[in-house]
């Protein structure tokens, strides 16, 4: 099985300040109208980061260029990579995010293969499960794999419309 196929249908960067990433987007890459989520809080009962359990809290903004979502993620609580990313100094692209239809078959497809998963987790009460593996053989960060119930893919419908 391959772990990540079919289209890129996200691509996000880690950022300290939204407002200025959101505006260069929109200058140099048409990006569309955005829509901020504060305080999104990822419960330790759903999410681990590098096999423990990990509670954050992240607000993140998104819009769409064309049919690609944009997601920008700006850490406010710490364990998570998007939060290690800003601790590094190694803000800006994050990862490039794959849709799956299940995502445990695709993070054993992983492993297997040798490719760490670093973070998973569920949210929106289930509504969407994903995992960043390592990116580095694919030249990103970290590669996003995604299974998004219809209930996600129609609040990201409504995101896009509102372009």
């Amino acid at each position: 099985m391959s772990i990540a196929s079919g289209p890129i249908i996200q691509i996000a960067w880690v950022t300290t300040d939204l407002a200025a990433t959101e505006q260069f987007l929109t200058d140099h890459f048409a990006a569309g109208v955005w829509t901020r989520l504060e305080g999104i809080h990822f419960s330790a009962d759903d999410c681990l980061y590098r096999g423990q359990p990990a509670d954050f809290v992240a607000d993140i903004s998104i819009a769409y260029a064309d049919q690609m979502q944009l997601q920008l993620i700006r850490p406010v609580s710490w364990q998570s990579i998007c939060a290690a990313s800003v601790a590094s100094g190694v803000g800006g692209l994050h990862h490039v995010c794959f849709e799956t239809d299940d995502i445990e078959l695709t993070c054993k497809a992983a492993e297997a293969a040798g490719i760490e998963v670093v973070q998973r987790g569920t949210m929106a009460g289930g509504t969407m499960e994903f995992a960043y593996v390592d990116g580095a053989a694919w030249g990103v960060p970290y590669v996003e794999i995604a299974r998004i119930g219809p209930e996600m893919k129609s609040f990201f419908e409504t995101l896009k419309d509102a372009r």
